[in-house]
């Protein structure tokens, strides 16, 4: 309640000076892309990026992070629920994909289990920069498959004077969301400080018919475990026509402030983030995270030496989630540790210039309670990057290298196994953007990557309740190694572009959660899954692009594939998302604006025959088409006020994300509309 409270006093704080304003439209400014710390745009970028910001991403929001991401190509969700989802890249997830924060790692525990949440919530997000493909160089090994960064503005790094800020309600969907969030920023010149604050709360899920697929009734292994046998609950205690236990309550907020020098600037934050939500696929069960953080940054520019700018980046963490059963605690995680980055850069050397830093890591996990199938763990991590760019006239070669240490100790007890394991990881890439014409330009990126195995993927030993499985780690894990080849071709005029990609990366040992049919002594009847080293190849297309029909009206385009193979054991990687394909048409005159999309995903039958998928194996998942719509109207206000209303799954169709671990008991949204009222200054 009184978060509540302190946010409807943010949106009168910042709207009330509105009254006197002349009407005018806010653009908000953009940051750096983070994937190139010498700040180019992003059709300058050798990798491919997406980057939402402003308006667009003030649309775009959704419950979670995946969610907001899934309109981009190559992006998708592996949802647990409505509630808690992690964005997947090119197929990969899990700690192949880095999360960041303002550049900084976000310590949380959504790596480990599906069910686990990402301690970030798009309402106070200002932009997010997406990487596709390896971005080992400049976030670690652990970046196979790509880089999420959301940028939140809490350390302020421009002077100004006066207020500043943002403000949003919203009402419905198929969840029947509640949100508001403000954001404002008061400056005294060289003094600036942020605050924000957000809410949001969400109903059952309305879907359009059972929960469970008829793909998934028709195996013998439900109908077994309708019978009674195996834990999980009858079909039609999942839902029909709402997706039972899939509500959830959130709240959060922040404050930062900044000293703005001539030359730089140096900040600190303090942000909480809570949530509380339920787990469909377990009735009686309920998480409750709760998120402290802290930031400092720093930089400093125009040294007038040979590094001509540091910047240093660290934040501390302090994570906690609780699984809670019956209204008691049954499992407790805890995510402790400080994570930073210090960088030079310099100035040209025959013409090349970059960046050399230092990336250090510590976390200690916990695990405590009934369900702890990983035992409280230590991992420390230290690497050295170099990164450079050569302009060649209008073209421009790129290349780094980066090298880390890291240490991963067990600290055992139970079944757990006391070890202490040190990996050395080398990380290598080359590029270069080759400009045909004014028009016309190909992009491309060779890549050696090199991932150390997680403390879940070593010492992992007990039932998962998330995946239904018996999980077991190995300790003689070795390196996750692959190598990467990713090429774009781009056309740009005015504002019309398209974009052409296809990328290829091979694995000499990707570390896998492989399914065994044998039942070993203490699994409690679950097969053993077991984290393994094999072959695997994952490669794809990406397709992207947009043109100005006339003055008022935009096509867009977009489209993606990925095919994931297991080498070893023949067939495919797990939850690979289908083709999908999309063309939207967007209006805009005036006050006015609307969009129509339409989203097409191919039936998937690329499954994995070695992968056990909640008590079962992986399932063929059906095509879908989702329809939706948006319109937009600027209030005629000396309020620079904005009303929306966003219309989803028109037909009404039964979406199943192949990538969601639950996609066959917890469907996507029945059709549903939501109202929503947006303002800045």
């Amino acid at each position: 309640m009184k978060l509540k409270k302190i946010t409807f006093i943010l949106l009168f704080i910042f709207t009330y000076p509105a009254l006197a304003a002349d009407k005018a439209i806010l653009t908000v400014p953009t940051t750096a892309v983070t994937g190139n710390p010498l700040g180019v745009s992003s059709d300058q970028m050798v990798i491919p990026i997406s980057i939402l910001n402003g308006r667009e991403l003030s649309l775009k929001r959704e419950n979670t992070l995946a969610e907001t991401l899934n309109s981009i190509p190559g992006v998708s969700n592996s949802s647990f629920g409505p509630s808690a989802g992690r964005p997947m890249i090119r197929g990969m997830d899990s700690d192949r994909i880095k999360i960041l924060q303002n550049g900084v790692n976000n310590l949380d525990a959504s790596n480990l289990s599906f069910d686990h949440g990402v301690s970030i919530d798009p309402l106070i997000i200002e932009q997010i920069d997406v990487i596709r493909g390896p971005a080992t160089l400049l976030y670690g090994g652990g970046a196979v498959g790509g880089v999420v960064n959301a940028i939140d503005h809490r350390i302020p790094k421009e002077k100004f004077e006066g207020i500043t800020g943002r403000g949003e309600v919203r009402y419905g969907g198929a969840n029947l969301e509640q949100s508001n969030a403000a954001v404002v920023d008061v400056g005294t010149g060289n003094f600036v400080m942020h605050f924000d604050a957000y809410n949001r709360d969400a109903k059952n899920l309305k879907i359009p018919r059972n929960a469970v697929s008829n793909r998934k009734r028709d195996t013998q292994s439900w109908q077994v475990q309708e019978g009674g046998a195996g834990g999980f609950a009858p079909s039609g205690e999942y839902g029909i026509h709402k997706l039972i236990n899939s509500q959830s309550e959130t709240k959060g907020g922040a404050i930062g402030a900044s000293m703005i020098f001539d030359r730089g600037y140096a900040g600190v934050s303090y942000a909480k983030h809570q949530t509380q939500y339920g787990s469909p696929l377990e009735s009686a069960v309920s998480i409750d995270m709760d998120n402290d953080r802290f930031d400092f940054a720093s930089e400093i520019r125009d040294l007038g030496t040979f590094f001509d700018r540091a910047k240093f980046r660290a934040a501390y963490t302090d994570y906690m989630h609780k699984e809670i059963e019956g209204g008691a605690i049954n499992t407790t995680f805890k995510n402790q540790g400080v994570d930073g980055t210090f960088e030079l850069g310099h100035q040209p050397i025959l013409g090349i210039k970059g960046v050399m830093g230092l990336q250090f890591e510590s976390g200690k996990f916990q695990a405590l309670g009934a369900e702890a199938f990983v035992p409280s763990s230590k991992t420390n991590s230290q690497s050295a990057y170099l990164y450079e760019e050569l302009p060649i006239n209008q073209h421009k070669v790129t290349f780094g290298l980066r090298h880390g240490e890291h240490d991963v100790d067990s600290k055992g007890g139970g079944n757990f196994t006391a070890a202490n394991k040190s990996f050395k990881t080398n990380n290598g890439a080359i590029g270069g953007l080759y400009t045909l014409n004014s028009q016309w330009s190909l992009a491309g990126n060779l890549s050696h990557n090199e991932r150390a195995p997680s403390y879940f993927e070593l010492y992992a030993n007990g039932v998962h309740a998330a995946t239904g499985a018996y999980e077991q780690g190995q300790t003689n894990l070795k390196i996750e190694e692959s190598n990467g080849l990713d090429g774009q071709i781009r056309w740009k005029t005015g504002q019309d572009s398209l974009t052409l990609g296809a990328y290829s990366t091979k694995f000499s040992n990707y570390i896998g959660l492989i399914s065994s049919d044998a039942h070993n002594a203490g699994t409690q009847n679950y097969k053993p899954s077991i984290f393994t080293g094999i072959k695997a190849e994952f490669k794809g297309v990406e397709l992207e692009g947009k043109s100005m029909l006339t003055d008022n009206l935009q096509l867009n385009v977009r489209g993606d594939y990925v095919d994931a193979k297991d080498k070893t054991n023949g067939g495919y990687v797990p939850r690979i998302s289908p083709l999908k394909l999309g063309v939207g048409l967007k209006y805009e005159f005036d006050r006015f604006g609307a969009r129509l999309d339409v989203l097409h995903a191919f039936k998937q039958d690329r499954v994995a025959i070695n992968y056990n998928y909640i008590a079962g194996k992986e399932l063929i998942t059906d095509a879908y088409t989702n329809i939706s719509m948006m319109a937009t109207y600027k209030l005629p206000t000396q309020y620079n006020l904005e009303a929306f209303t966003k219309a989803n799954n028109l037909l009404d169709e039964e979406i199943r994300e192949h990538a969601s671990f639950l996609k066959d008991i917890a469907p996507m949204g029945r059709r549903s509309i939501m109202f929503g009222l947006r303002g800045d200054f």
